[in-house]
């Protein structure tokens, strides 16, 4: 076992501050993980505050690892000293349950454990996240990332990332595709990257034309402004996937009516009560409306492996660790593009 630096927030809503933590000693199917840079998601501040309930304190955030192994448990095989690795949302789960066998561990029956704020069923406790100098997590549970992308822009990848790319593979988008992203911010870019790069027609359907030009430059073909009901008329019946990461709840209608007979829209952003659907948008069309959450180990993996091949990563802001309350707050009003990514270096040089 080994103490290291990390930042927490001691109690509901507090600012986040240096608390030293401990790590488990390596055990043999375990890596340990010298981490370099942690993305900054709104899951850790909506923990901070215990948005969700069952936060449980002192909470060290961040599931948006990325760094270099340290040294590896005698089982280990597939990972050497010096591999430039990440971890993402889960660190654990049952691997015997049904989800676990199709490798959709983020569904595990009996519960997942969660990067930080889960049970720490080696030290007791709840777990503890990538706020911090480093981390020892079991192999199964470690992802490669491609050397040749930038890793700053790879962090949010860990979820960010997946979290879009999952139902975009799983609903099977392919090149010629009509594919509208729902909402600008740090989940929306990356469909909008992933969407494009798939080869699909990729449309950024916003409330906020000031994002046009910001949504072309990320690969949209074209950009849709919900408000205009002109606009939204042209588009009916048209795509043939939404993929909706707006986070709060919100009325869904009016892009139900932008679907095709049998297509889908997948909600990935509010985990929260939506406005009532009314059912004769689903019924006349056969119209479906979905969720997605993250994605399985062998899944993120291949998601990676898109991203090295089309060398795609997230647009990050780097900060230092001690602005992460700042960063909390600039996050809280949407003033960041599109993703804070902390360099780990200024916590480690810390006193």
């Amino acid at each position: 076992m080994s103490e290291v630096k990390a930042y927490a927030a001691p109690k509901e809503s507090a600012d986040l501050k240096p608390l030293d933590i401990k790590r488990r000693a390596v055990t043999k199917d375990d890596v340990e993980i010298d981490i370099e840079y942690c993305g900054v998601c709104h899951s850790d501040i909506h923990t901070v505050q215990n948005d969700w309930g069952g936060s449980q304190y002192p909470v060290v955030p961040g599931h948006e690892i990325i760094g270099r192994v340290t040294s590896v448990g005698e089982n280990v095989t597939n990972y050497k000293k010096g591999d430039l690795v990440g971890v993402g949302c889960m660190v654990d789960s049952c691997q015997t349950c049904d989800s676990c066998k199709e490798d959709l561990e983020q569904y595990c029956e009996n519960g997942n454990t969660m990067t930080y704020n889960g049970e720490d069923k080696h030290l007791g406790g709840h777990t503890f996240g990538g706020y911090s100098e480093k981390i020892v997590v079991d192999t199964k549970f470690v992802l490669r990332i491609p050397e040749n992308i930038d890793p700053k822009g790879a962090a949010p990848l860990l979820c960010a990332g997946i979290t879009t790319w999952s139902p975009l593979a799983h609903w099977g988008v392919k090149k010629g595709d009509k594919v509208g992203v729902i909402g600008l911010g740090g989940l929306g870019h990356m469909g909008i990257k992933f969407a494009h790069a798939l080869g699909a027609h990729t449309v950024m359907i916003t409330t906020s034309p000031s994002k046009s030009e910001d949504a072309k430059k990320l690969g949209a073909d074209e950009v849709l402004i919900s408000k205009d009901d002109k606009e939204m008329e042209k588009h009916a019946n048209s795509f043939d996937f939404l993929l909706n990461t707006v986070p709060v709840g919100h009325d869904t209608n009016p892009y139900i009516q932008l679907l095709k007979r049998d297509a889908t829209m997948v909600l990935v952003g509010a985990i929260e009560p939506l406005d009532p659907i009314h059912g004769g948008g689903l019924v006349l069309k056969r119209k479906k409306v979905a969720g997605s959450l993250i994605g399985g180990i062998k899944e993120t993996q291949e998601m990676l492996d898109f991203c090295g091949e089309h060398n795609i990563t997230s647009d990050v802001e780097m900060i230092d660790m001690q602005d992460i309350n700042k960063a909390f707050d600039r996050v809280k009003s949407s003033d960041v593009k599109y993703r804070f990514v902390i360099d780990m270096k200024s916590l480690k040089e810390s006193k």
